[in-house]
């Protein structure tokens, strides 16, 4: 078993892991965005969970508002964007299948879902 007290801290972090999944905090200041035109997840799924805060997600090209209890699957391959359009932080916290990260934050090799 593992177990951890999550900080939500600022930035992007890897908080607890195995050989099948993970999780990670993020926490975006007002106005900051996360991935772009060409971030996606070669070889995981992305469940994002918005604990506080709005913002939008930009999957696929399609605009996804995000407010606190809202949860989104962005599927491998799918190239996406989180963006904080709110006036306070949007913390959130996001469940890999399988691994996308190392422990520092770097995206791991396309690995098989």
């Amino acid at each position: 078993m593992k177990r951890k007290r999550l900080r939500f801290g600022k930035g992007f972090r890897v908080a607890l892991g195995n050989r099948r999944s993970q999780v990670a905090e993020m926490v975006l200041p007002p106005g900051e965005s996360e991935g772009g035109p060409t971030n996606r997840h070669r070889g995981a799924d992305q469940w994002l969970y918005v604990v506080t805060g709005t913002g939008a997600a930009l999957v696929k090209g399609r605009r996804v508002p995000l407010r606190a209890g809202t949860l989104l699957l962005v599927e491998h391959g799918d190239r996406h964007e989180i963006k904080n359009t709110g006036r306070g932080l949007l913390r959130t916290l996001n469940v890999y299948v399988p691994p996308a990260y190392t422990r520092g934050g770097d995206e791991l090799p396309r690995a098989r879902p």
